[in-house]
């Protein structure tokens, strides 16, 4: 080999040696993880501002989120101070106070400081403690309704939290909360102002509105609206719907419970879960003109950052249950609605175009889309209960393969129905309630012609 070549090969030496290494740093870099987005959504046609709180988010440079109409930008990343760090900011802070120096930026340096090491007092979970702030501009003819929101780094992109495009004006709780209770007895006491303890801050909010806030350790917020005789409010959480599991928190979830108080303070409704959902939902019709607090808490008074939600309240259209609930591929399906504030109590669903799969019906009432339903779209035959069947001996003939579209409309119903087999035919029967939203807990019976048991199930 020619003495001329040995630089160039060296060089190629060099840039192969460094490769492994940079992909080895590459790997070591942790998956980049939030755990939180505050607000989580915005109203169509606005532009603001949202902090996430996660962990390995080193180098994040882009935000997506999906769909269509909505646009993120990074504008900030933060990262906690280490001890050292912490401790020579402390040092700078003693020299600039004791300085005779005393212009502009020395106290503009000074501020900087102390918010700094505040930050660093507050001590975040290491799960939430990287922050990241972002600009979101929402068109005004994005698709209400959740999304999913990811940061992008260097390692890859985080896990999805849901963002949601709403319709409403959208509020943010106020800042600074006052002192927060840590007991129940404190909290009752807070809330009726006894023992010398302030109540709770309010704030007061015109509805039809979009709440976002925090619950942070002990926290109660509650907002102050005016209200008229004879209005059908609705009062709705995202909670879990927002976070579902919180890894290190104990237990792993925020527990919401909302409670609805009159003018003299009274409590004229709660809820801590909807049906089977755990995120509660207040339907009301008010009884008199007046003003009505309504007020938000961890069930067990827990609370930090990620203890985001968000609330909708006013006289909106909700559905409470549809029937059927679902219809045969290829058909046009009338479906009944009953709930509150709803334009109307019957609609038709048209399938002609649809594969078999799950489907989500919604109402409008005006420019305002209703919450959404699940809705089946299947292949085979359908047909509905017709009573009375409850007994095997009035139970209703059906020819399989079928699906039966029924209610178990009080208590002690049960819809029976006989089908022929022959021996050696396997019989498959599955429920479909909690899954399509229904709250009933089904349990499903098997017998012969002379009415012995050949199998039971409640569950799978």
């Amino acid at each position: 080999m020619s003495s001329y070549r040995w630089p160039a090969f060296l060089a190629l030496a060099a840039v192969l040696a460094a490769a492994p290494s940079a992909q080895a740093q590459q790997a070591q870099q942790a998956a980049p993880r939030v755990g939180y987005v505050y607000p989580a959504g915005g109203q169509q046609g606005t532009t603001f501002q949202v902090m996430l709180g996660g962990q390995s988010l080193d180098g994040v440079s882009r935000a997506y989120v999906s769909g269509a109409g909505v646009e993120a930008k990074v504008l900030e990343y933060t990262k906690p101070l280490s001890m050292k760090q912490a401790n020579d900011l402390k040092e700078r802070l003693q020299e600039l106070v004791k300085s005779s120096k005393r212009d502009a930026e020395t106290f503009k340096e000074i501020a900087e400081i102390r918010k700094k090491l505040l930050t660093f007092s507050k001590k975040a979970s290491p799960a939430i403690a990287e922050t990241v702030s972002l600009q979101v501009t929402m068109a005004p003819n994005a698709e209400p309704g959740e999304r999913e929101l990811r940061l992008g780094t260097p390692a890859g992109l985080s896990n999805p939290l849901v963002f949601c495009v709403g319709q409403l004006p959208e509020v943010r709780e106020e800042e600074p909360k006052n002192p927060t209770p840590k007991t129940f007895a404190e909290a009752k006491a807070a809330r009726e102002g006894t023992k010398g303890v302030a109540p709770p801050r309010e704030m007061s909010i015109t509805l039809p509105a979009t709440v976002n806030g925090q619950i942070m350790p002990g926290g109660v917020d509650r907002y102050r609206f005016k209200a008229i005789k004879g209005q059908r409010l609705v009062a709705a959480v995202s909670a879990r719907d927002l976070i579902p599991y919180l890894p290190d928190a104990v237990p792993g979830w925020f527990q919401a419970a909302l409670a609805l108080y009159d003018a003299k303070g009274g409590e004229v409704a709660y809820d801590d879960d909807y049906r089977f959902h755990p995120d509660p939902v207040i339907c009301y019709q008010i009884p008199a003109d007046g003003e009505y607090v309504l007020e938000i808490k961890d069930a067990i008074y827990r609370g930090r950052e990620d203890f985001v939600y968000r609330i909708t309240v006013g006289e909106l259209p909700f559905v409470t249950s549809i029937f059927p609930l679902g219809g045969r591929a290829g058909a046009q399906v009338p479906v009944d609605v009953t709930g509150w504030n709803l334009p109307a109590t019957r609609l038709v669903e048209d399938n002609k175009a649809r594969a078999p799969g799950m489907y989500w019906l919604s109402l409008r009432k005006g420019e305002l889309l209703s919450n959404r339903e699940p809705f089946a779209v299947d292949t085979l035959p359908e047909c509905l209960d017709k009573e009375p069947n409850n007994l095997p001996a009035n139970a209703q003939a059906v020819t399989l393969p079928i699906i039966v579209n029924g209610r178990i409309d009080q208590p002690g119903d049960w819809d029976v129905f006989r089908f022929e087999g022959r021996a050696g035919d396997e019989v498959a029967a599955e429920v479909y309630a909690r899954r399509l939203d229904s709250p009933l807990d089904s349990v499903l019976k098997l017998t012969d012609a002379a009415g012995k048991q050949l199998a039971f199930n409640d569950d799978t």
